[in-house]
């Protein structure tokens, strides 16, 4: 049973997915010209910068699982070119960190994660610490992508109704489409 550390973080992961796949879906409506064209933000593109969301995403969830995170860095950049490849990809890396968080307990979260970096050893950060900054990564650059999108022919999708209680029925077909429960 998740406590409630480990309840908010399983919680937090699902509406990551369910921001991400909401997002993604409504930039597919857009050419891979148009995904890809130069806009205003921190990354150049709606491209660029889900491309980096990613490649984060990929690195973090490698560290936290005990893998080699580390080669992430001698990989090449993800470069994927259009929206609805991204938003498969995307769901894959979401499906892994729900995955993650609903195997956490308190003392899991407790536990040190390294993040290495090819010229440095940082010094261990706790797991719930290492989450708390992926989620805050993503929903900065997410913000983003929004913002972009408000720049094109398409609307951009409401994402924040996830936690509001006799809302589920706005978004069902998108969780189920994830398969996340509606709760």
């Amino acid at each position: 049973m998740a406590t409630r550390l480990a309840g908010h973080f399983v919680a937090m992961a699902r509406n990551n997915a369910w921001a991400n796949h909401r997002l993604l879906s409504a930039c597919e409506a857009l050419t891979p010209e148009e995904f890809a064209a130069p806009r205003v933000s921190f990354f150049p593109s709606l491209r660029a910068t889900f491309n980096h969301i990613l490649m984060v995403d990929l690195y973090y969830i490698d560290a936290l699982e005990g893998l080699d995170a580390l080669r992430r860095y001698s990989e090449p950049d993800l470069d994927i070119a259009d929206a609805r490849s991204m938003r498969l990809a995307q769901t894959a890396s979401d499906r892994r960190l729900i995955a993650f968080c609903e195997r956490q307990t308190e003392a899991m979260l407790g536990r040190d994660c390294v993040l290495p970096r090819p010229n440095r050893q940082p010094p261990p950060t706790p797991v719930a610490a290492v989450l708390e900054h992926l989620f805050q990564h993503q929903i900065h650059h997410r913000g983003q992508a929004h913002a972009m999108l408000a720049g094109t022919r398409v609307e951009p999708p409401q994402l924040d109704e996830f936690f509001l209680a006799g809302e589920q029925h706005l978004r069902r077909d998108e969780l189920r489409a994830l398969g996340l429960p509606e709760t």
